[in-house]
């Protein structure tokens, strides 16, 4: 897909005044080969990293980035974003997810429809496990579970990360991309692209009990940090929707970048706030989730695809 020229990215409110952030907020930009750090009152610094990162995971103090174009995983300092190593991949490395210590990083290969256990320090595969076609995002549960995105397959598998295992697939809408767990690990909502809905799976039972329409091409999905709400990236669309998570019903739609992407959620003293990565438009919306509204445009590299928030647990 062609990409666009990049638009010129603007405040839409004064961040100033915004409090002081308890987790820093990373955004990976693919095209400017740039990690941005978002500081407290809406300030950014970047940190150059090596060409086309297309996602970017934390934990353990770390950031994970995929460069699948170019065959590896660069490992960084989540304080400074200071480029650590660069851990050499064999296949189309895409999602990542990291364990808690940081010692661990799971990687799907978008081409060759498997997840690896890889070794942080040097790049060592420990096991792998076969997934659908084009696995992309992935998240570890607390039990050792991971759950992965199998796009052409409409199905995630579930991988016992210990054993490295495919124990369960459960089935879900046209183009599986995005996942998101809910604080309490009980729910995983699964944002399918091309049937534009949210698949809400129960993961004790390892079923889905729901499906319900979540805006065009829902492309991130993240959950605040009391489980009350879902938030969906619609790329075809420009905007985020909003669900409340007792009733899947539609409780907000706001206006955000050109094709959204990755978002993620931070907490800032006793609220919280939602960053999401607008690929085309080369800045980052800030949400306000008391509100439910933009508060805030943040220039940042060309072409940001993916969001991560490093302490709170590295979510």
């Amino acid at each position: 897909m062609s990409r666009p020229a990049p638009l010129l990215a603007t405040f839409l409110l004064a961040l100033s005044g915004a409090p002081a952030l308890a987790a820093t907020v990373w955004v990976a930009s693919q095209q400017g080969a740039q990690l941005s750090r978002i500081e407290a009152g809406g300030a950014v610094e970047g940190a150059a990293v090596p060409a086309a990162p297309a996602t970017v995971a934390a934990g353990g103090g770390l950031l994970f980035l995929s460069h699948p174009d170019g065959h590896a995983i660069t490992v960084a300092e989540a304080g400074t974003g200071k480029v650590l190593r660069r851990l050499p991949y064999a296949g189309q490395v895409f999602g990542l997810a990291a364990s808690a210590d940081g010692r661990t990083v799971f990687a799907t290969d978008w081409s060759g429809h498997r997840v690896d256990r890889i070794a942080a320090a040097d790049g060592r595969v420990e096991g792998s496990a076969a997934t659908g076609r084009d696995p992309a995002h992935l998240v570890l549960d607390r039990s050792g579970r991971l759950f992965v995105a199998d796009r052409e397959s409409r199905q995630v598998s579930v991988i016992d990360a210990a054993r490295m295992e495919r124990v369960a697939t459960i089935p879900v809408g046209e183009a599986p991309f995005a996942l998101a767990l809910d604080p309490a690990g009980t729910r995983l909502y699964v944002g399918n692209v091309r049937s534009n809905d949210l698949t809400v799976i129960d993961t004790a039972a390892l079923k889905a009990v729901a499906t319900v329409p979540a805006g065009a091409m829902p492309y991130g999905v993240a959950v605040s940090p009391d489980g009350a709400r879902v938030l969906v990236t619609n790329q075809g669309a420009g905007t985020v929707t909003v669900l409340d998570t007792k009733t899947l019903a539609v409780t907000a739609t706001i206006g955000v970048g050109r094709y959204p992407e990755g978002i993620a959620v931070a907490r800032e003293g006793g609220a919280a706030r939602a960053y999401v990565a607008n690929w085309f438009s080369d800045d980052v919306s800030v949400i306000d989730l008391a509100s439910l509204k933009a508060v805030g445009r943040l220039p940042v590299a060309e072409g940001p695809r993916s969001v991560a928030v490093a302490g709170e647990g590295d979510r």
